[in-house]
């Protein structure tokens, strides 16, 4: 990751899918051959085709039904897929890893726990002693910003409190791999300013692979290093973000680099 103080004057290109603009100083974490999904009689993902470095924000962008959360919840182990192979540090994913965080477009969080047990949630399946997962629960409910509210439950909370706490929930297991299914999308416009921007500072720096799906354009050129665009269940580009970090996301909109590669993310989607 680039880390200058003013814009580089990179030109984004738009690129094919088989073609790489990715450095490959990382190790790839995920990796995704001829992945396939039906659903019924309908082939949802078919022949999906992407390898993503250790360290790397990816956003899947498509429009509605093209497959992103379908692909999401593959590499999460929540259910197989029809054909091809993915893998996560080399080892095929064969059910849910200990190792993987997964936050959903709702918060999903259990309304008979306070918000340090819901943080805590995940290390207690894990059989971590009460006393440390409530430490380190304590520690992410700080990193967002409630530190004052562990003992509040779900119906005592903002929408984006909540949030906020899915976020400490997910990141509390020290996670490798983070797949995020669009987190911001129920939150109103203030709320999502302030939140985008900690999820990328609890992110820099930490090592963790992120996959967003977003239907956010401007999103998720703002956060990811690459916007993979998928369309009729196939990748069908590869997009890299040539701007450096840490990025002030308000800051960027009148960015010509910007400004361009959501020209091209656009028109990858009318294809």
């Amino acid at each position: 990751m680039q880390n200058n103080s003013s814009v580089a004057r990179v030109n984004p290109r738009l690129v094919p899918v088989n073609a790489s603009l990715v450095p490959r100083q990382a190790p790839v974490l995920l990796d995704l051959e001829n992945v396939s999904y039906r659903y019924s009689e309908s082939l949802v993902l078919d022949g999906v085709n992407l390898s993503i470095n250790s360290g790397e924000f990816v956003a899947l962008v498509g429009v509605s039904g093209c497959g992103k959360t379908t692909l999401l919840n593959l590499i999460a182990g929540l259910f197989p897929a029809a054909g091809g192979r993915i893998s996560v540090g080399g080892e095929l994913i064969v059910g849910p890893r200990p190792s993987t965080g997964y936050m959903s477009a709702r918060d999903s969080l259990m309304p008979w726990r306070r918000a340090l047990d819901n943080v805590a949630f995940g290390l207690e399946l894990r059989g971590v002693a009460r006393s440390e997962r409530e430490d380190t629960a304590r520690a992410w409910l700080k990193q967002v910003g409630l530190e004052d509210s562990e003992g509040k439950y779900r119906s005592q909370l903002s929408q984006g409190m909540r949030q906020r706490v899915a976020f400490a929930r997910t990141l509390a297991i020290d996670p490798d791999l983070v797949l995020l299914d669009e987190p911001f999308a129920a939150l109103d416009a203030q709320t999502k300013e302030t939140l985008q921007p900690k999820f990328l500072q609890l992110w820099e720096g930490s090592g963790r692979t992120v996959v967003l799906v977003t239907h956010d354009i401007n999103e998720a050129i703002s956060m990811a290093d690459r916007v993979v665009v998928l369309s009729k269940g196939r990748v069908t580009h590869d997009l890299r973000v040539a701007l450096p970090r840490p990025r002030r996301i308000g800051d960027l909109v009148d960015v010509p680099e910007f400004r361009d590669l959501r020209r091209q993310v656009r028109e990858a989607l009318h294809v």
